[in-house]
């Protein structure tokens, strides 16, 4: 990922809906929940590192990577949100509502 993905130093004009309001309203918020998400990840893959070295079981590791992996999967939907709300180019808030409610469903079942 492009370390100017989510943050506020993409340099690219941005766009406003009909409304006025800028696309990207959404970034400031997702781009703090993407990066609490990751600094958990960050942890998780410590605590698996340790795991190892200290020789546990392979089970309990595995259980660990499955979930560091979905946590993994979720931040990777919370991002992609941003980007899909960035790119709708709509003027009403209950649109705007009803695109995150489905981002939200792929990543609770993705």
């Amino acid at each position: 990922m492009k370390a100017s993905a989510l943050s506020g130093d993409d340099t690219r004009p941005t766009a406003t809906h009909p409304t006025g309001a800028p696309s990207s309203r959404y970034r400031s918020e997702h781009q703090r929940d993407v990066v609490n998400r990751l600094k958990r990840i960050e942890g998780q893959v410590r605590a698996l590192i340790e795991m190892v070295e200290a020789g546990r079981p392979c089970e309990d590791i595995a259980q660990q990577m499955s979930a560091a992996r979905k946590a993994m999967d979720k931040a990777f939907f919370r991002m992609m949100a941003c980007s899909v709300m960035e790119s709708v180019a709509v003027s009403d808030d209950e649109t705007l509502r009803e695109v995150e409610r489905s981002t939200r469903i792929l990543e609770k079942y993705a």
